[in-house]
């Protein structure tokens, strides 16, 4: 008898146990702002995502571009007949494989660093005057669309958009890869992300960007380890692996 894995039963167990919030939560009633701010941010936000690290084994799979392709053209075709859960879920995971089939294109660790110092400055942009910014004020349900939704009791719901799980993904599996801590990354970049919609709310702006608290969650998390690994070396060192040991935690 062919046995199921345990990171399988993992991974099956918490996305049951987030389909049924998902499921319930528009039928329950609604509190005030903070206790939703609060729910989304550090309960309903942590536990979808909790999804990501738990499918980290598949992360270098060779199907991965053409299951990202296949999820988003499936989340095209659940929202053109209105079936949005499925679409939402569709939406999650093609960017999560997208962003893994990304990282099979990096070579070595210190690309992953230049791209999580240099994406805040463009996402930052891009929020604040760039296409995110024309998006979201003139064509706000283009950005609906396409984001994925974190679910609240009342009806209401905070957002990701697709490049913000797309990098979420390839941190994630960028810490498995080269053995830096792969659980602290994902509780330091999740807080981020949950800081992020806290802030929004509390300065009342419509939207923050979230990619600079997402690459200084990765880089705090594992801040001497790559320190270790980047710092110029002797002549004696040998060249930056990209295929290391197992994962810290």
């Amino acid at each position: 008898m062919v046995g199921i894995s345990p990171s399988l039963l993992r991974f099956s167990a918490v996305f049951a146990a987030v389909i049924a919030w998902f499921v319930a939560a528009p039928h329950l009633p609604g509190a005030s702002l903070w206790t939703d701010i609060i729910l989304v941010s550090f309960v309903v936000m942590p536990a979808t995502l909790l999804l990501v690290p738990l499918a980290l084994p598949v992360w270098d799979s060779r199907w991965m571009p053409v299951a990202a392709v296949v999820l988003a053209l499936a989340a095209f075709g659940f929202s053109e007949v209105g079936w949005g859960l499925p679409a939402n879920f569709s939406k999650l995971f093609a960017a999560v494989f997208a962003g893994w089939a990304f990282l099979r294109l990096f070579e070595q660790l210190s690309w992953v660093v230049i791209v999580a110092v240099v994406i805040p400055f463009v996402d930052s942009i891009s929020v604040w005057r760039g296409p995110t910014h024309a998006i979201t004020a003139h064509h706000f349900q283009v950005y609906l669309d396409v984001a994925i939704a974190f679910l609240v009791p009342g009806k209401r719901a905070a957002y990701l958009g697709p490049p913000d799980v797309l990098f979420y993904a390839l941190f994630l599996a960028a810490a498995a890869r080269w053995s830096l801590r792969v659980w602290s990354t994902w509780i330091a970049t999740t807080f981020m992300y949950g800081i992020t919609i806290v802030v929004a709310n509390a300065a009342d702006v419509g939207g923050l960007p979230a990619l600079p608290f997402l690459s200084f969650g990765f880089l705090l998390a594992n801040a001497d380890l790559l320190w270790r690994r980047l710092r110029p070396r002797s002549s004696s060192s040998g060249p930056e692996s990209s295929s290391p040991p197992t994962p810290r935690t």
